[in-house]
């Protein structure tokens, strides 16, 4: 696997990139070995023709939930009830577990060259991950396994174990751990459909010296730490006891910006899921009034959040939490679109975001996230240029997993989801 990637336009992914024209990318095995002038290619590489198209480094999708697809429902299911079912014996743990990797290689098709999992099925997230770095045709993958919650807490009994104590909450930790994640994720507060009352989303769930003591412990085994918040009071709680990113997130004040700043934590936005429940009309949605009320809160913590941390200089990461009604495993592009037009920024900036500074956030940036000489040869090709529209990003004409080049990647798209979703571009 030795490609020269000639007559494309090349975007790095870094801050301040501009198209480049007459480079040639060499790629050789799972690498960037080089990228030189457009003139002869060395001997030894098979030529990838562009032909004026654009070449970037694929996007990385910092919050996914592989279980489930995204599909449209109209009244909830019991979590606890599913899970309990798929993991009840060795064929239906099987069929869930090909079924997280078809969900994973959605995301590979839709230019997604990476993702972290933030809360799984047992060691679903894992297995998969296994599969991927044993060659199958999947994306790079940081998996998050089960997560940590408290009774009555967010995926509590579904998603998440039940800790009921500090000891409990360090023995969840350490069972997590020994299926080998790559990061530890806590339910510290509930979510829209948690709340029972208009105004309360995010109501904070976890003490904090549960949040201390499971931090502690996974810092201890060099694991990073993701926190499910969507209160303000979830995110102080948070950061004060070591939470390393902020899912989700909500509005801030100065207080929090300081610890966010003295702890190096990062906010992960996740707008995608939040729009249908704030943004859709309840007889598309089929969400109580409560739900809907709810989640414009948090629809707008999460702009607010987002706002006051890239005003202060920290690090907002992007993510779809994929498995939520309306969020695909092909539509990352759609929270880029999503960044640019509620949090005023740039499409070369949320570009940016999604893949050199999610690949810091993720702990990878020396791996990947941008076009450069040793660097993974993580890469996607679009017809257009996302700098101007980033529904470029929509239809993707390659990708390239570790040096593995697919071309012409399909998608099976649901309509409903297309059409809904299309009306707020």
């Amino acid at each position: 696997m030795k490609y020269a990637w000639i007559n494309g336009i090349i975007l790095d992914g870094t801050k301040d990139m501009e198209p480049v024209r007459g480079k040639i990318v060499l790629t050789e095995g799972s690498w960037i070995k080089d990228i030189i002038a457009d003139e002869q290619v060395p001997q030894g590489y098979e030529i990838i023709d562009l032909k004026g198209q654009y070449l970037m480094p694929g996007l990385i999708n910092l919050h996914v939930h592989l279980p489930a697809g995204g599909k449209p429902k109209k009244k909830e299911s019991d979590p606890i009830k599913l899970v309990k079912w798929v993991s009840s014996n060795a064929l239906f743990r099987y069929a869930a577990k090909r079924l997280c990797a078809a969900n994973a290689r959605k995301q590979l098709m839709s230019g997604v060259t990476t993702i972290r999992t933030m809360g799984g099925i047992l060691d679903f997230d894992s297995a998969v991950r296994e599969m991927s770095e044993h060659g199958k045709e999947l994306p790079r993958i940081l998996a998050s396994n089960m997560a940590v919650s408290v009774p009555g807490g967010h995926m509590a009994g579904s998603l998440a174990y039940e800790a009921k104590s500090v000891e409990e909450v360090i023995a969840d930790v350490r069972a997590i751990i020994k299926t080998h994640p790559n990061v530890v994720k806590l339910m510290i507060t509930g979510g829209v459909l948690d709340a029972k009352e208009k105004g309360e989303p995010g109501a904070l769930k976890m003490p904090s010296e549960f949040v201390k003591a499971a931090c502690e412990e996974a810092h201890r085994h060099g694991l990073p730490v993701a926190a499910h918040v969507e209160s303000p009071q979830g995110v102080k709680a948070a950061l004060e006891n070591g939470v390393d990113t902020i899912e989700h997130g909500a509005e801030i004040d100065e207080a929090c910006i300081e610890l966010f700043l003295s702890n190096k934590a990062a906010h992960v936005a996740t707008l995608s899921p939040a729009l249908p429940f704030a943004l859709f009309d309840r007889s598309i949605s089929h969400v109580s009034q409560t739900a809907q009320y709810n989640g414009k809160i948090v629809f707008e913590g999460i702009i607010a959040c987002a706002k006051a941390c890239l005003k202060a200089g920290i690090p907002v990461g992007l993510g779809t939490d994929t498995g939520c009604p309306y969020v695909t495993h092909y539509d990352m592009w759609r929270e880029l679109h999503y960044f640019h037009k509620y949090c005023d920024v740039s499409n070369r900036f949320a570009l940016h975001s999604a893949t050199q500074v999610n690949a810091r956030i993720a702990g990878i940036g020396d791996l990947t996230g941008v076009i450069m000489a040793g660097k993974a040869a993580d890469l996607i090709v679009t017809k257009e240029n996302p700098l101007e529209d980033l529904s470029a990003l929509r239809s993707i004409s390659m990708v390239c997993t570790r040096g593995k080049l697919i071309k012409a990647p399909k998608v099976k798209k649901i309509k409903q989801v297309e059409e809904q979703l299309d009306r707020y571009l």
